[in-house]
This record gives structure tokens, sequence and C-alpha cells, in this order.
């Protein structure tokens, strides 16, 4: 029988209010994974919040999102990943319904801070409609095949990373060999989605079996998580769970304030805009990440 993989103690997780854009205060190489799921181009639920920054079309809600990646890619040690859920979008504009290839668009913009692409996974959500398509009938050919995979696209900055032989903390992160053949395949087809919206406000981006997996996947006991877009939190709570140090970082106060409330009640360091004005420069300092055991 394989030996049960036991869950770590708690890590420590530090919520900021900022920019993924800039990540001001995280020291550069201080973070060794990022997870995160931005807003996603060209899907309504993000009209909104994209128009507020002047961007109402594709290649300008991606280039707000490219120095994103660019922050990413200072901010993570060498050979340190990066994982962005991100589903590409339909949509009918100027009369035509086309598809708007998000995934491909965050592979250029990754590529261009630095980053080298890695094998992706698909993401197919179960579903109770498994016969559904975009069309009518049965005649050819003006049917659609159906869009129910999103993509976790992974990169690396520069080379593997090299580690200690015999690195305890790496041993004491094992998973195991049912874990690895399932999480190391191409499609994930066992994880239900989260629902996107709940009652017209912004909500999680993925269920937390997503993050989680990912953080055993590329990150040691002990090391730092970073969520730039941390929404409502999934992914710093999957890395506490997993006794990872975690960052988040939100711009948007409304979501801000709400994940900031339950944080606290989870012993989470809350460093707000007011706090750091109010602090100087021992607040800039707090919210540099958390000590990283190795590179």
């Amino acid at each position: 029988m394989p030996r049960p993989v036991p869950e770590p103690a708690a890590g420590r997780v530090r919520l900021l209010r900022g920019d993924a854009r800039r990540l001001a205060g995280i020291e550069d190489g201080s973070v060794h994974l990022i997870v995160t799921s931005p807003p996603y181009p060209m899907i309504p639920q993000w009209d909104a919040p994209f128009a507020r920054l002047g961007a109402r079309d594709f290649e300008a809600m991606h280039r707000l999102l490219d120095p994103a990646w660019q922050a990413a890619h200072r901010v993570l040690v060498p050979g340190g990943l990066l994982a962005v859920n991100v589903g590409d979008a339909l949509r009918t504009t100027d009369g035509e319904f086309r598809l708007w290839p998000n995934h491909a668009r965050v592979i250029v913009g990754a590529e261009r801070a630095g980053f080298r692409s890695l094998p992706y996974v698909l993401w197919k959500k179960p579903t109770n409609r498994p016969n559904a398509f975009l069309g009518s009938g049965f005649e050819p050919p003006n049917a659609y095949v159906t869009l129910d995979c999103e993509f976790v696209l992974l990169f690396r900055k520069g080379p593997l990373r090299r580690l200690p032989r015999h690195d305890p903390a790496r041993a004491a992160s094992r998973y195991s060999r049912a874990e690895r053949d399932r999480w190391f395949s191409q499609i994930w087809d066992d994880i239900r989605g989260a629902r996107q919206d709940a009652g017209g406000r912004r909500s999680a981006a993925f269920p937390d079996e997503v993050p989680g997996r990912l953080v055993r996947m590329f990150s040691l006991l002990g090391e730092t998580v970073l969520d730039p877009f941390a929404g409502t939190g999934t992914t710093l709570a999957a890395a506490q769970r997993w006794g990872r140090n975690a960052i988040g970082v939100e711009r948007d106060p409304t979501v801000f304030a709400e994940l900031a409330e339950r944080g606290r009640a989870l012993g989470w360091e809350v460093v707000t805009p007011s706090r750091r004005a109010s602090a100087g420069g021992a607040a800039a300092r707090g919210a540099r990440a958390p000590p990283r055991p190795r590179s």
C-alpha cells in the first residue's frame, strides 16, 4: 500500500491592495510559483472593468494584461513557474460570430515578458449537456464545436530550478503515484467549474481543486505562492492549506475589502494603502514576500 501524504502545517498569507501590473512592494526573485486567473477579455462579465481602464476590444484588453506577465517575471525566482487559468471567448462583434483566443494571446504576452512556454493543461469541465452544440439541426456546414475547455497555461522563468540533492523539503512535498498520474495528464476532466459571478458580482474564477493541484505540483513546503489577481482568495487558501506561504494582490476595492474581512478571520495579514501611507517605509517593508527558504 502506498504511504498516505499527510497535510502539512498551514502557511502564512499576506493580502495586499495593489495592482497586478506592478506588484509594488514584492521583491525581485522572491516568489516560487504564481497561480492566477485574470479577467477574461471579451467575456461580458469583464467588459466594465476593462472599459474603466480604457480597453474595449480584444487587443486593448490584452495590452492591459501584458504588464502583469512582466511583473510576474520580475518577482519569480530563476526557474519559477507561472500558471494561468484562462478561457477563450465566443462573441458576436460587428455582426460576426467568432472565437476570441485568449489563451493564444496570453502565451504571446508571457513569452514577450521572457517566459518559456511549457505543455499546458486542458481543463474540460464536466457538463450535464454532453450533446450540446452551437447551431441548429443536423445539416452542415453552419454549426459550431462546443467550447467546453479552459486552459491552464504553464510557463517557466529560464532553465529548470536547481535544488540540493536529497532536499528534505522536496521529499516532504511529495504526492502519491495516483495523484501524479492524474495531475500530469494533459486533460483534466474531473473538476467541475465554479460560478464566475454571483448576483451580478465577481466571484471565484476556479474551484479549490485547480490551484490546490498546481500548488502541490510546482512548489515545495515553505515556499511562496503569489496570486496577482486574488479575487476571492481561492489560490491563497489552497497555498495556506498545503503549507506554502502566499501573497495575494487585489486591485478592486470592493473585492479587496470582502476578501480582507474573510482573511483576517483566518489569520491572514492584510496590508492596505492607507496603512502603507501612514506607516511609511515600515509598511512598505511589510508588503514584501515572506522569507524564502530556497531558490
